[in-house]
């Protein structure tokens, strides 16, 4: 990951991504003016853009000038480097960062700080898992020194999320319970720590576990009336009394008396929750978390994302393929997936977040028996997101099962000697 003085983004070579927003303005046939005016934004705002004056750290903005120019978010950005094969190097450095107990409280520099967690933000979303293991463990020196729990949250989350990327979930729990040892009492931060927890649990296939983190994570985010009372929205996994009926779990406070950013929190804590149901099979509940999901996202309207979720009305789509494929109803997780791919909100989701659910849209079409639809996906994937396919093992477990077949489909044969498989 690399950032320069001013530049204000992450990119991979030596353009800045202000410089690049300038070429693509020009072009466009736009002036600055015509570009602040699409954005709803002043000319000044894009004069300081283009020059590096103003950073551009906030995956969002990226996405909106993105649209505007009518250009991939990764094109602002620049392209990625080759993706070599295998898990980057150096996560025996991260544990090193995680092991080290004696870091020196630092002089606060908080803002410098904050503006590095956004890189690094940015390369996990971007999929540039090679450039976040080399910049993981000095940040998180960093942020121990200074003892920010918001920082020091982000920080152990990023960390938690690409250490499961890299099959390392038992050390993605550590850094997940880190986080939430960090939030203390602050209720959204914990919350967020809840989601990264949940997801080392899942990738340990330990779905009960998660599921008992994850339900009263949601349950203490999500609005008191929702509760109906006193019994909880959702109980504790295994309480099938406290199960409240569909209609009773979508009541609430409205959206706009909640910050838009903690609702996403507890929408996302709700669909990782419904993924988790599904992976012990109780896909009644999943069902039913996912449907609430989809409540608490119709009712968001444009909001910046502060806590990194990506939750909105495509995630819980996604979720519904990941659940009813979970369930064994592999055509309706494809119908599912063929409609939701093609509506305009699924490319604006990270790329790291469209790469990892292709991969599981692989496994989907390879339980019909439909290697093309699961070759498709692959190559999809690994052109969205080259780590997600070369870096993962459970990647690398669907194109062996793809690769299998006689004649191999087109381009999978190339991804299989690209991470190293032979047939």
């Amino acid at each position: 990951m690399r950032s320069r003085t001013g530049g204000g983004g992450v990119t991979n070579d030596d353009v800045p991504i202000g410089r690049r927003v300038a070429r693509w303005r020009v072009r466009r046939s736009m002036t600055q003016q015509m570009l602040a005016d699409r954005l709803r934004r002043s000319k000044s705002w894009v004069d300081k853009v283009e020059r590096g004056v103003r950073a551009l750290d906030r995956y969002s903005v990226i996405q909106e000038l993105a649209d505007v120019l009518g250009v991939d978010p990764e094109v602002l950005l620049g392209q990625p480097r080759p993706t070599p094969a295998g898990p980057p190097d150096g996560v025996d450095d991260i544990r090193a960062a995680l092991a080290r107990y004696d870091t020196l409280q630092a002089p606060e520099r908080t803002d410098e700080l904050r503006r590095q967690v956004g890189y690094a933000w940015l390369s996990y979303q971007h999929a540039h898992y090679g450039q976040l293991v080399r910049v993981l463990p000095g940040l998180l020196d960093a942020v121990q020194g200074v003892r920010s729990p918001e920082l020091l949250v982000q920080a152990y989350r990023i960390t938690s999320s690409l250490l499961v990327k890299l099959g390392e979930a038992d050390l993605g729990w550590l850094a997940a319970d880190r986080a939430m040892s960090a939030a203390g009492d602050d209720p959204i931060l914990a919350a967020t720590a809840a989601i990264s927890i949940g997801q080392a649990l899942r990738a340990q296939d330990r779905d009960h576990l998660a599921l008992a983190a994850l339900l009263p994570a949601a349950n203490r985010v999500l609005p008191p009336s929702s509760h109906n009372g006193d019994q909880e929205v959702c109980g504790t996994f295994g309480d099938q009394t406290s199960r409240k009926p569909l209609d009773q779990l979508r009541e609430g406070v409205p959206a706009r008396q909640r910050p838009p950013g903690e609702w996403a929190v507890g929408g996302t804590l709700l669909l990782q929750a419904a993924l988790a149901a599904a992976g012990c099979g109780e896909h009644r509940r999943a069902d039913e978390l996912t449907d609430w999901a989809a409540g608490v996202a119709a009712s968001l309207r444009g909001y910046d994302d502060p806590h990194r979720t990506s939750f909105g009305p495509i995630a819980v789509e996604l979720a519904h393929v990941l659940v009813a494929a979970q369930r064994g109803d592999a055509v309706e997780a494809l119908r599912r997936h063929s409609t939701v791919v093609r509506r305009e909100g699924w490319r604006r989701l990270p790329a790291e977040y469209r790469g990892a659910y292709l991969v599981d849209a692989a496994r989907a079409y390879l339980q019909v028996g439909d290697l093309r639809g699961a070759a498709r996906a692959l190559v999809d994937a690994d052109s969205v997101a080259p780590a997600e396919v070369r870096c993962r093992r459970l990647a690398r477990t669907v194109i062996a099962d793809v690769a299998r077949a006689q004649p191999v489909p087109a381009g999978v044969a190339r991804l299989a000697t690209l991470v190293g498989l032979t047939r």
